[in-house]
Protein backbone atom coordinates (compact mmCIF):
# COMPACT_ATOMS: atom_id res chain seq x y z
CA UNK A 1 0.00 0.00 0.00
CA UNK A 2 1.38 3.39 -0.99
CA UNK A 3 0.96 6.14 1.59
CA UNK A 4 0.51 9.54 -0.02
CA UNK A 5 1.89 12.55 1.79
CA UNK A 6 0.65 16.14 1.89
CA UNK A 7 2.57 19.26 2.83
CA UNK A 8 1.04 22.02 4.94
CA UNK A 9 2.39 25.41 5.93
CA UNK A 10 2.29 26.09 9.67
CA UNK A 11 2.42 29.73 10.79
CA UNK A 12 3.65 30.39 14.32
CA UNK A 13 3.07 33.54 16.34
CA UNK A 14 4.33 35.04 19.64
CA UNK A 15 5.13 32.38 22.29
CA UNK A 16 4.76 29.58 19.76
CA UNK A 17 7.28 31.22 17.44
CA UNK A 18 9.68 31.57 20.39
CA UNK A 19 9.40 27.85 21.18
CA UNK A 20 9.69 26.67 17.58
CA UNK A 21 12.33 29.22 16.62
CA UNK A 22 10.79 30.22 13.28
CA UNK A 23 7.66 32.00 12.09
CA UNK A 24 6.64 29.21 9.72
CA UNK A 25 7.25 25.52 9.13
CA UNK A 26 6.44 23.21 6.26
CA UNK A 27 5.29 19.83 7.55
CA UNK A 28 4.59 16.60 5.66
CA UNK A 29 1.77 14.40 6.90
CA UNK A 30 -0.02 11.34 5.56
CA UNK A 31 -2.98 12.20 3.33
CA UNK A 32 -6.20 12.38 5.36
CA UNK A 33 -4.46 13.66 8.51
CA UNK A 34 -6.34 15.88 10.92
CA UNK A 35 -5.28 19.04 12.67
CA UNK A 36 -4.98 16.97 15.88
CA UNK A 37 -2.44 14.68 14.21
CA UNK A 38 -0.41 17.73 13.20
CA UNK A 39 -0.59 19.04 16.77
CA UNK A 40 0.65 15.70 18.16
CA UNK A 41 3.48 15.64 15.63
CA UNK A 42 4.61 19.12 16.62
CA UNK A 43 4.31 18.32 20.33
CA UNK A 44 6.73 15.46 19.70
CA UNK A 45 9.21 17.76 17.94
CA UNK A 46 8.75 20.68 20.34
CA UNK A 47 7.69 19.32 23.78
CA UNK A 48 7.45 22.85 25.25
CA UNK A 49 4.36 23.43 23.09
CA UNK A 50 2.45 21.08 25.39
CA UNK A 51 2.49 23.78 28.09
CA UNK A 52 0.19 25.85 25.87
CA UNK A 53 -2.34 23.04 25.32
CA UNK A 54 -5.86 24.29 25.90
CA UNK A 55 -5.03 27.95 25.35
CA UNK A 56 -4.07 27.88 21.66
CA UNK A 57 -6.57 28.47 18.86
CA UNK A 58 -6.09 27.11 15.36
CA UNK A 59 -7.06 28.22 11.90
CA UNK A 60 -6.91 26.44 8.58
CA UNK A 61 -6.82 28.68 5.55
CA UNK A 62 -7.65 31.70 7.74
CA UNK A 63 -10.78 30.21 9.30
CA UNK A 64 -10.96 28.94 12.85
CA UNK A 65 -10.78 25.17 12.92
CA UNK A 66 -11.36 22.33 15.38
CA UNK A 67 -8.82 19.57 16.03
CA UNK A 68 -10.83 17.08 13.96
CA UNK A 69 -10.50 19.23 10.79
CA UNK A 70 -9.00 17.21 7.91
CA UNK A 71 -6.01 18.80 6.24
CA UNK A 72 -5.22 18.90 2.54
CA UNK A 73 -2.01 19.57 0.67
CA UNK A 74 -1.22 23.28 0.51
CA UNK A 75 -3.32 24.21 3.55
CA UNK A 76 -2.11 27.06 5.73
CA UNK A 77 -2.45 26.27 9.42
CA UNK A 78 -1.98 28.97 12.05
CA UNK A 79 -1.28 28.31 15.71
CA UNK A 80 -2.70 31.31 17.57
CA UNK A 81 -1.44 31.66 21.15
CA UNK A 82 -3.28 33.45 23.93
CA UNK A 83 -3.00 37.23 23.78
CA UNK A 84 -2.46 39.43 26.78
CA UNK A 85 -1.81 43.06 27.39
CA UNK A 86 -3.74 46.23 26.91
CA UNK A 87 -4.78 48.75 29.48
CA UNK A 88 -7.74 49.37 31.72
CA UNK A 89 -10.18 51.97 30.47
Amino acid sequence: MVEYMIKVRVRCFAAIREIVGVSELFVELPEGSTLMQLIHLLHGQFPQLQALTGSVLFSVNREYASPDTRLAGGDEVAFIPPVSGGADA
